[in-house]
């Protein structure tokens, strides 16, 4: 299957809507790319045409974006690029969305924290229990001693 992968460098225009949903967390911002050129009359930068663009995250992208990003800061968008066009009360609307598959912030014009997205820990489920490695080849049980010294091994090893 073919599809437009972009990768747009602008700033985030509206505040992010986070959602959740019955396949899972979204949130969706506007995004405000504007082109700059280089006016050599007016020795220089010029901004030019601004283009929006709809951005929506999924999932953990989309819990880790609505923490992360407010409006006004530099961002760079990477994803599947998806043009629309419908009728609404009889006029033709056109709308460019960006299914986003990696969202960050533009290390060009700050510095930015990185912080892992804390999971949910479970602990490890045992199918059977784990053998005394310390009980005698004739069946004769393990000292009390040795028993205490596996369990301690044992809790050091999980």
């Amino acid at each position: 299957m073919n599809e437009t992968m972009v990768c747009a460098v602008g700033r985030v225009a509206t505040q992010p809507v986070y959602r959740e949903m019955a396949s899972g967390p979204s949130a969706r911002f506007r995004l405000a790319v504007t082109a700059r050129y280089w006016d050599r009359e007016k020795n220089t930068w010029t901004d030019g045409h601004t283009n929006f663009f709809t951005v929506w995250a999924n999932r953990q992208l989309a819990t880790n974006t609505a923490a992360s990003l407010t409006v006004g800061e530099p961002v760079i968008v990477q994803g599947r690029l998806k043009v629309r066009t419908d009728v609404r009360e009889g006029q033709s609307w056109t709308s460019a969305d960006i299914d986003a598959v990696s969202i960050g912030h533009d290390l060009a014009w700050g510095t930015s924290a990185f912080r892992r997205a804390a999971k949910a820990e479970t602990a490890p489920v045992l199918t059977q229990p784990e053998p005394n490695w310390e009980t005698a080849p004739n069946g004769s049980g393990a000292s009390a001693e040795s028993e205490d010294q596996h369990r301690s091994e044992t809790a050091v090893l999980t």
